[in-house]
């Protein structure tokens, strides 16, 4: 496959990152120099210094036999022209970009991305994918990561097994045993900062960060057997008053009425200004770093305190204000990577880097095969994948324990007509199963490979 990738940023190098270790074909175009060399220094990339939206640039880079232009410049005007110069001129077949400013996604302008407007395939909104990675956390308060696969039916949760964990020293096959009844599996488990995809007979230990697999409806009682039994947050605290903290208190007041929200903005003409947008959630102006703002917000009492100001530490050291304050959870905004573990060291309970969620969303669209949906999780150590099995499948009509699912990979739950279950050892995949999986991310090729359409398919 051959991509070429409009932006050396954090998000293009980590798609570049990811498409590189998987040995495609990849280019990368940027105005600032240092970063294209910085980029092609590190991977096995080929680099461009130049505008992204110009037809001299992109034929350069390769785009007449390219199959796919993913922009994500700083500039979404930029990102939006490179799709138009890229299916005009060299007739790529799929255009992804990333758009931030949210009144080019307004309903009344659904004409502007459309085959005779921009031609663009896929839109990315960082903002309103994270604040929807937020909502689900609000929704699920004893995870540290969530994420919907099998059309809504299917959850994948990752939450912390505290000492009085009544599985922990257990086998996940007698987890199997205890509970025969219960639509989950663990599909992976983060250990010490390092993950690793569990076998049959391996045991869950004190502060081991469980991901799981269930049946959407089966999730709180998934999470009360891992010693979870938090309700929904219905009383939250939002540090930062940006796009992203917006549209998560919009959505609460949207689908939870009773909840109550409040807003901390440092700039007072932003927080008058989004007092006016909102109906019910009280808008604060003030520092998260101030005790005083912090009680005022009443976060001795919070379910959740979320901090999504632009500044990282602004971010982690409010949280661990909030904590000590008497908040139950803190969930922080951090777009360096390093400082998840960092976070937990102080006692932060969850992070989420915007970085590593808009990847996540880009590689679902440029997985090849059935890939149908991909989330990474563990920084990136892991992928949660949901794909389509074809006739042509090596997958299909085998025992799963005859040895047709490598190692580094495990099978957590499969979609067939419409009904959820739970594999074991001699399920066969049919074709048209829809199989959700866990794979190190060394070995996603090889998922590929396992869902790949042949030339027999046609």
């Amino acid at each position: 496959m051959k991509v070429i990738i409009c932006g050396a940023g954090q998000v293009g190098f980590g798609i570049a990152e990811r498409l590189a270790a998987e040995r495609a074909d990849v280019a990368v175009i940027d105005t600032r120099a240092s970063l294209v060399r910085s980029i092609t220094d590190t991977l096995e990339v080929r680099g461009f210094v130049g505008n992204a939206a110009s037809p001299d640039v992109l034929a350069q880079a390769g785009a007449a036999d390219a199959d796919m232009l993913v922009a994500v410049t700083l500039t979404d005007e930029v990102n939006m022209v490179a799709c138009q110069v890229a299916g005009t001129l060299f007739k790529i077949p799929t255009k992804i970009a990333r758009i931030r400013a949210q009144s080019y996604l307004k309903p009344d302008w659904r004409d502007l991305f459309t085959r005779d407007g921009l031609p663009i395939d896929v839109i990315i909104s960082p903002e309103l994918e994270v604040g929807e990675t937020v909502l689900r956390r609000l929704e699920l308060p004893g995870v540290v990561d969530a994420a919907t696969f099998a059309d809504g039916k299917l959850t994948m949760c990752s939450t912390r097994l505290a000492e009085d964990c009544a599985v922990v020293d257990t086998p996940l096959l007698q987890l199997t045993e205890l509970f025969p009844d219960l639509p989950a599996r663990v599909v992976a488990v983060t250990r010490d900062g390092r993950l690793f995809v569990p076998r049959s007979v391996d045991m869950l230990l004190t502060g081991d960060i469980v991901t799981f697999l269930a049946e959407t409806s089966q999730v709180r009682r998934t999470l009360t057997i891992f010693g979870h039994e938090e309700p929904p947050s219905s009383r939250i605290v939002i540090a930062g008053g940006g796009n992203i903290g917006v549209y998560v208190a919009q959505k609460i007041e949207e689908r939870t009425p009773k909840a109550r929200v409040r807003i901390i903005e440092s700039a007072r003409e932003r927080a008058v200004s989004i007092a006016d947008q909102l109906k019910r959630t009280v808008v604060l102006h003030g520092s998260a770093l101030e005790q005083e703002i912090l009680r005022e917000a009443d976060v001795e009492n919070a379910h959740h305190v979320v901090s999504l100001t632009n500044d990282d530490q602004v971010n982690l050291l409010s949280a661990v204000l909030a904590k000590r304050l008497g908040a139950q959870h803190t969930l922080a905004l951090t777009n360096n990577r390093g400082y998840a573990s960092f976070a937990r060291d102080l006692g932060v309970d969850a992070t989420i880097n915007p970085r590593a969620v808009t990847v996540s969303r880009i590689l679902q669209h440029i997985r090849r095969g059935r890939i149908r949906s991909v989330y990474g999780i563990a920084d990136g150590q892991a992928e949660i994948i949901e794909a389509e099995a074809l006739a042509t499948s090596p997958l299909v009509g085998k025992p799963l324990n005859s040895g047709v699912v490598p190692e580094g990979m495990r099978i957590g739950a499969i979609l067939r007509s419409g009904q959820i279950f739970v594999p074991t050892g001699k399920t066969k995949i049919m074709a048209n199963d829809r199989v959700v999986l866990a794979a190190l991310s060394e070995n996603v090729r090889k998922v590929e490979q396992l869902f790949r359409v042949s030339i027999d398919y046609f």
